[in-house]
């Protein structure tokens, strides 16, 4: 069973994830990245994609042009669990250009 991080453990795990904050209203873990042009931006979400999939948990992510943002969430424990912060720093590895 999938279970919530508590919310002392939710901010420990995020000072280890500095580009990400807590979105209360969501319930998620939210980040935005910017790209050069809508074609990076479109392959980054290809890469994040197909990370998510192998790990089926799916991100929330809206895109316009260069921009996407992303939420974490795992529905299943209504709030932010392990899987999103796993998650959270794959999509920090892809963002980096290391993949």
């Amino acid at each position: 069973m999938i279970t919530q991080l508590a919310p002392a453990d939710r901010e420990a795990a995020l000072k280890a994830l500095p580009l990400w904050r807590y979105d209360e209203t969501r319930k998620a873990l939210h980040r935005q990245l910017r790209f050069a042009d809508f074609g990076q931006a479109l392959a980054a979400m290809v890469r994040i994609g197909l990370e998510a999939e192998k790990a089926d948990h799916h991100p929330e992510w809206a895109n316009v042009y260069n921009v996407l943002d992303i939420w974490l969430t795992t529905h299943d424990a209504a709030g932010v669990s392990d899987r999103d912060l796993k998650l959270a720093q794959q999509i920090d590895v892809i963002a980096s250009g290391a993949i």
